[in-house]
């Protein structure tokens, strides 16, 4: 029995239960932080001990929760502490982690606390369990809606305004719905709201494999914002090139549309992803796995869909670790990926084709800027139309497509993106 006063905490190599899990966190969160990695690349080796899928789960939670909530995390860890911890200390780390178990998840704070104490060795251990109880007497509540990391909230501020950069801080405080994108008119599909034809949100989906028309190929998860590059290149018949296409949801939202489609990949491994896809919804591409800035078509094309890679900015609602990810030097560095890929795809198209530029990116560097460049290109601007944009978005002056930060609020959000469409001259 231990005597008055004796520490009751767990030795540092105790096995408590759910510790892993926690580990596994750790680890994630470090990979995105320290690492600068995209949480999902970081997963599977992240979660490889955990045998089980909800532990997996659970990391994956944690750490998805902790990037969400950085800043106000860290606000109440320094409001506690007398000098601020560094922020790679691993005492920030498993206090990130205990607070967010117990202020979001409803963790119970002595579980919270319990789990995360073996993750730091010697005196850190009293610090965490010291400043985690101050925390929790003091009262303390994170902010609702979580606030964005200070770099981020200045830049986007600068490019959309403050009151576009407060409506996308809802988004980030909610659970995005899902987006369905039909495969015909008359498919198979669960009951929701319409936001365009050929479209379905669901406020709650549960397991998408079990929604009615998924085993038919009915359908494909898409959000709302990712399908209208596609929607605005129209439909075929003729010969389509979908560059940088994985996942695939709008090579098959193409292939739909009576396109003959080539998807051009630079990843083997999300190609695999684009094949299933393909093989569950009936839809056919021929799938090419190569980098576009060393790759050409035998000949010219009808139509060329680029959505180039980017900072994804845009899609921070369900992957907040870009928030801290991205910087300048990277924005910069895939801008200019971003307009060598369009030199090169500009040349690919028949004279009168389409071509449309898309980005999920909220930065100006990598879509209006890019755009700009593209008259030098033989590549006149084919303004889209309110009348193709769904309630609530409308091209700019310029007819180019911005969906800022906390577009379509209050039908429940969308990723940004940029859109700009051309004809080749």
């Amino acid at each position: 029995m231990a005597r008055p006063g004796q520490d009751r905490r767990p030795a540092a190599g105790a096995q408590v239960p759910g510790l892993a899990a926690r580990q596994a966190a750790l680890r994630l969160l470090d990979a995105v932080l320290r690492r600068g990695l995209p949480l999902e690349a970081a997963l599977s080796a992240a979660t490889a001990a955990l045998a089980r899928e909800e532990d997996r789960g659970l990391a994956r939670a944690i750490a998805s929760e902790v990037l969400r909530r950085l800043p106000d995390l860290d606000a109440a860890i320094d409001g506690a502490t007398p000098r601020p911890l560094p922020a790679d200390a691993k005492a920030r780390f498993a206090l990130r982690i205990a607070l967010v178990q117990a202020l979001v998840l409803r963790t119970p704070p002595h579980a919270a606390i319990a789990t995360v104490l073996p993750l730091v060795d010697g005196g850190p251990r009293r610090l965490v369990h010291g400043v985690f109880g101050a925390v929790m007497r003091g009262g303390v509540r994170l902010a609702e809606p979580p606030h964005f990391p200070a770099a981020v909230a200045e830049r986007w501020t600068r490019a959309w305004g403050a009151a576009a950069v407060e409506a996308a801080r809802q988004g980030l405080a909610g659970r995005p719905p899902l987006d369905l994108t039909l495969a015909a008119p008359d498919a198979e599909a669960p009951a929701g709201t319409a936001l365009l034809p050929g479209h379905v949100r669901l406020a709650e989906s549960g397991d998408v494999a079990t929604l009615p028309g998924y085993e038919a190929g009915a359908w494909w998860v898409q959000d709302l914002a990712a399908s209208l590059p596609a929607r605005l290149l129209g439909a075929g018949p003729g010969e389509a090139l979908d560059l940088c296409a994985a996942p695939g949801g709008k090579t098959l939202q193409l292939a739909a549309a009576g396109w003959t489609v080539t998807a051009v990949e630079l990843a083997a491994e999300r190609l695999a992803r684009l094949e299933a896809n393909c093989a569950r919804t009936g839809l056919s591409a021929r799938l090419v796995a190569a980098d576009v800035l060393r790759w050409a078509p035998p000949a010219p094309v009808d139509a060329l869909l680029l959505d180039a890679p980017c900072s994804a900015s845009g899609i921070y609602r369900r992957h907040p670790d870009v928030l801290h990810r991205v910087r300048p030097a990277a924005i910069k560095a895939l801008a200019e990926t971003q307009a060598a890929m369009l030199a090169r795809a500009a040349a690919w198209v028949k004279p009168g084709g389409r071509l449309v530029y898309a980005v999920c990116s909220l930065e100006p560097e990598e879509g209006e800027a890019i755009a700009a460049g593209a008259a030098a290109l033989g590549l006149a601007t084919l303004p889209v139309t309110a009348a193709e944009l769904p309630a609530g978005l409308a091209p700019d002056g310029r007819g180019w497509l911005r969906v800022p930060p906390g577009a379509l609020a209050e039908q429940g959000g969308c990723d940004g993106f940029f859109v700009a469409r051309f004809a080749k001259t």
